[in-house]
This record gives C-alpha cells, structure tokens and sequence, in this order.
C-alpha cells in the first residue's frame, strides 16, 4: 500500500507577536523534523519540536517527539528526544512546530485542533516563579499550572512540555512532560534532556510551557497484516514477535533477572564501575569489581530488583509499546544514566539518598546527566580542598572515597550535598554560577585556583563555550570529536578499536541513529528498525534510495559544523589512557593497541593529541556528501 502525505506541514509561530502561519514542505525534499529542523534552524535559529512520518501507526516506539535547533549549552545543532509525547502531537494534524521571537513575558505556549482545519494558537502570560513553588515544585508545577488553565479546552487528554528553573538560570535546562490520564498529570516523566532545549525555549523565546493536543485525525499505516509479511519475510516473525524481542532488555532480561537501563547497565557494568566522579578508572580491576559488588550488586541494585523489578512497577512513556522501560518505584523513576550520574558518579549508592537527588534536579529541570557529572565533579575538588564548602554556599564536605564508607548513611550525606548545590545553581545570587555553562565556570575556577580543579572535570569542548558531560560508559567513544556528542550517535562498545577506526563506527553510528530520529522512531527498537526502515519509507512513500540519500547528506550538513576542540581536562586523557591499559590486561593485546600504549607511556600528551585526531580523521572521511 502508498501512503497519500505529500507534504510536512509546520506551524511557525513568532512568540514575539503570537503571528502564526503554517507552511508545507514537500515530501522527498525533506523527510522529517531533523532534516527540515536544521534548515529552519539556520534561516530562524528556531527550536523546532516535531514527529516523524510514522506517528500515530502501528510501528511500536514512532511517537517519540524530536526537539532540535542550535543549542545553548552544545553551541552547536543538537537533537534531542522525548520518549511518547508525539502521539498527542499527531492528533495537531501538524509535522513539525517551529517557534521564532522571544516573547516578552514568560508564558505558556496552548495549542489544540478540535476537529476543525486550524490549530487555535494562545500565548498566555503566567508568574513563573510563583508557579515554580507550588504543589510539586518546578516542572512537575507548571504541567499542572498549565493543564489546570487549558486542560478543559480539549476533547482528549492533552499533554505539557515544561520547563523548571534550571532553563532561567543555567545553559543546560532540560524540557519535561508525563503522560495525562483522565485529566491528571502522572509520575511516568520523560525528557528531551541533552542540549538545552529547556534554556532554548524559556531564555531565546519566553516561553516557560507548551500545553498541546486535539482530535485531529489523520491517515496512519494500521495495516498489521501488511506489516507483518514484511517481517515474516526478513526475521521469519510477526512484527510484535520480533519487537518483543528487540526490546527485551528495557522490559525483563532473564538472563540478568533484571531489566530496563538500571537494571541490565549496573548488573552488567564489573569492573567497568564508574564512581567519585571517575576515580575508579585509577583503581585496580580488583577495587572497582569489590565496590561493584559490595556497593552495586548487594545493595543499590538489589533494592532495583527488590522494589521495582520484581513488584513489576514498569510503564510506557505513553504510547502503546511492549518494552514498558519507564522503571518506578512509586512516583521515582529508575533509569541507569540519571542515577548513574546523581548515583555512584557521586559517591551515592542508595535508592532512597539517589531518588532525593535525582528528584530535586528533575523538579529543577535539569539535563540530569549533565547535572550529574557537574556534581560529582565539585564534590571531588571540595573531597581534595581544592574548594572550600563556603565557596560554593555550603557547609560540609562529601565523603568521597569507599573506605569505612557507610553505605546508607554516606550516601545520603552526599545527597544532601549534592542537593544544596543544586540550590546554589538557581539562585539568583547563588555561587555556582551556570549561566554561561559549567565549561566556562570551570575555566574561571581554573584561572583562580589552578588548573587542577579543572582537569578534575570530564566533559566534551565544543567550540569556545560548547560542553556535554558524556554518556556514561568507560570507553574512548563517549569523548569523541564529533559534531553531536551526548546522544549515541558513536560507537560505545567496550573493546578497544583503533582511533581511526573508531571514526569510521562513529559515523556508521551517527548514520542509523540519525535516520530512526528523523523517523521519531525510539532507539530502543533500532534492532529491527534500522534495518527494517528504508524498505518500510520506499514502501509506503516510494523513493527509498532518495530517503538514505537524505540521511547521508543531513549528516554531512551536520558534521560541517563540527567545532570539536581537544580534550581540556586532564582527566579526559587518562579516561582514555587507563582504558587502554585495562583492555592490555583484559585481552590478548594486538599490535595496534601495543603501539598505541607505548606511545601513550612516552609521551601522554602527544599520544591523546594524535588519538583524538585520528578519531576526527575516522569521522571527517566517513560523512562527506561526496566520499573520496
């Protein structure tokens, strides 16, 4: 069967004015909210918010809800994503949402499209902070604020993306939302975390809330039987069959008696452990497996298992979906970079000291993995005395190393910590001053107090003031020069490859991660949807090869802007450095990992110089538009 949709229709809205107008961009021309996202970006410096093709069908995981534009924390094009927030946005009738202006009070953003052709369009002043302070505090208040004064406006329950006070007063702040149920805002958040899109749409547009939905109903592939003899015929399964077990890490992996992010990435992590704000990676196999065991297994993954896994508190992000991955416990959800990073990254490894923290970012609107790493770094230079409590408007030092650590009670002394800072970091005259990003912060403390408490800082530089704190796995893909780092578009696999071949599975990466998110389409199916994919588009649209095409030349735009600039913390090199010399341990070393060590002992400075160019040489000859 063809699908008739000729066409991506946006709505552009100046925030300035209220002035609206929708445009149609022709289908083959642009394929979804990423491909035509950067070219309003570059014409508007837009943030543009919107679906892929496939929304609303019978694909599992096609509603995710793409946020891109030029970041303020990144400072450069970023995509970002939100987990079932785009089958509300279907219901518009609308492709992609593109806002312009700044509005010059910040104001909630209400949309709906009650069965008629046009989508009504208010932009309602509100007293923010005073929103801020109620009920659950922050970004939790204003989804409330914002479906109490609109929710009776529409048929079906609508849904809110919001922004905390992590957007007004940092470069980082994230955009929030949860699934509405019969009128009432649930505890299953999700998050367009990384890049700053919270920052984007509250400081460059005014605008503190989006309140959107409708009852626009639009032609959607539900054709199961159709889709089914496609899979038959390449996986020898149904499409359910085969989605139920591409998803079954983030449902229930039997093989771990565990399951989601949390549950699989700690079960599985051994030595690999990150914790003290990457201390670890100085340790022996023999300490980090110790402190996987006695701090991970038998405590703050048994409480996981005990508490959620095993009393099955799992649910979707909203859309129907077989991998219900939303792990809770109660009104806390668990997934493993979040209380990685506000976790053992912070000398925290206790359910109930990591829920306080990671509750008190996400109500501040935090980029919780950033945040994290932000933390964890600021509780080491204040373990070190490299800052004094007072010098960061608190009292008390961490305890930050696991001998006689108490593993409740430290735990929750660092919370505490962690907490007060957070405190100082949105506070009008608070001492952690984010405003300009924490790379900035750290180079002014560097210049202070010397450069050792900024090489205490692991993050990725991107041009002058860009920084990302990156994905938490122990691997050279995670701090690669790329143009988008932060998201999986890289290789982070756990055996050693050769830099410039890294490069190369970088790009790969970044090719197949970029076609499912120009498709709205969750990693979390990528088993079969990257592969699946462009047969399904050159089936229902026709021009399959002009569809990867696309992709390939998007990823080129992309990369053209790539301003990655060399590891600047110290830390980032002996990250890469300590992982070369576990992999010599762990496996029979090759001649490439050899030369490479011993360029590494000669000379660590030159060697991490040369590996991170050889990295950028892998990437920059991987995405050209037209390949040597």
């Amino acid at each position: 069967m063809k699908m008739t949709q000729s066409h991506l229709k946006t709505l552009m809205i100046d925030a300035s004015t209220g002035f609206y107008k929708t445009l149609r961009y022709e289908l083959g021309n642009f394929w979804g909210p990423v491909d035509l996202g950067i070219h309003l970006a570059k014409k508007h410096d837009s943030l543009n918010i919107g679906t892929g093709l496939l929304a609303g069908s019978i694909f599992p995981g096609s509603n995710r809800l793409i946020f891109n534009g030029f970041s303020p924390c990144w400072h450069g094009f970023y995509i970002s994503s939100m987990g079932g927030a785009g089958l509300v946005f279907d219901n518009l009738g609308l492709n992609l949402l593109s806002i312009t202006g700044r509005s010059n009070t910040p104001s909630i953003l209400y949309l709906n499209r009650d069965h008629g052709e046009e989508v009504e369009v208010e932009i309602r002043p509100v007293h923010l902070q005073n929103i801020w302070e109620k009920g659950r505090k922050g970004v939790y208040a204003l989804m409330e604020e914002a479906l109490e004064l609109f929710g009776d406006r529409y048929e079906h329950d609508p849904r809110v993306l919001a922004t905390g006070p992590a957007s007004l007063f940092t470069d980082f702040g994230a955009i929030g939302s949860a699934p509405i149920r019969e009128g009432r805002v649930t505890y299953v958040d999700t998050w367009a975390g990384r890049g700053g899109f919270g920052t984007k749409l509250l400081q460059q547009h005014g605008i503190a809330a989006i309140i959107y939905g409708g009852s626009y109903v639009d032609e959607d592939f539900r054709d199961r039987n159709v889709a089914d003899t496609w899979f038959q015929d390449r996986y020898q399964k149904k499409l359910s069959a085969k989605d139920l077990e591409a998803t079954t890490k983030y449902r229930y992996d039997p093989a771990f008696n565990t399951g989601g992010t949390f549950g699989v990435n700690f079960a599985t992590q051994g030595d690999f452990v990150m914790a003290f704000n990457y201390r670890t990676i100085h340790w022996t196999p023999e300490q980090r497996l110790k402190l996987h065991k006695e701090f991970i297994l038998d405590h703050y993954l048994k409480q996981f298992n005990e508490e959620t896994i095993q009393k099955k508190q799992q649910k979707t992000c909203g859309e129907p979906c077989a991998a219900v991955c939303k792990k809770l416990n109660h009104e806390f959800k668990k997934d493993y970079e979040p209380y990685q990073t506000m976790g053992p990254l912070c000398g925290v490894f206790d359910q109930r000291a990591a829920e306080k923290l990671n509750q008190k970012a996400d109500s501040l609107g935090f980029d919780a993995i950033s945040v994290g790493g932000v933390l964890a770094w600021l509780m080491e230079c204040l373990h070190e005395g490299l800052i004094k409590p007072k010098e960061l408007g608190i009292k008390e030092k961490p305890v930050f190393s696991p001998e006689g650590f108490d593993v409740v009670k430290d735990s929750a002394h660092n919370a505490g910590i962690g907490i007060a800072l957070l405190e100082e970091m949105v506070r009008e005259d608070g001492k952690i001053n984010l405003r300009e990003g924490a790379r900035k912060f750290a180079r002014h403390l560097g210049r202070e107090k010397g450069k050792e408490v900024m090489d205490r800082f692991i993050f990725i530089g991107f041009a002058r003031h860009g920084w990302m704190v990156p994905n938490q796995y122990w691997t050279p893909g995670v701090l690669s020069p790329m143009a988008i780092m932060g998201k999986y578009y890289m290789d982070y696999g756990k055996e050693f490859i050769s830099p410039r071949e890294l490069g190369r599975k970088n790009a790969e990466r970044m090719l197949k991660e970029l076609m499912i998110d120009n498709l709205g389409i969750c990693r979390f199916h990528r088993a079969w949807a990257e592969d699946m994919m462009p047969g399904i588009i050159g089936k229902l649209f026709g021009q399959k090869e002009k569809f990867l095409k696309a992709v390939e030349l998007t990823a080129s735009r992309i990369n053209s802007r790539n301003a990655s600039v060399f590891w600047e913390p110290a830390r980032n090199i002996d990250f890469i450095y300590t992982f070369l010399l576990k992999k010599e341990k762990e496996e029979k070393a090759n001649g490439e990992l050899k030369k490479w060590l011993k360029r590494f002992k000669e000379n660590k400075q030159q060697a991490a110089l040369d590996f991170w160019y050889e990295i950028h040489k892998g990437v920059h000859e991987s995405l050209r538009e037209f390949p040597v």
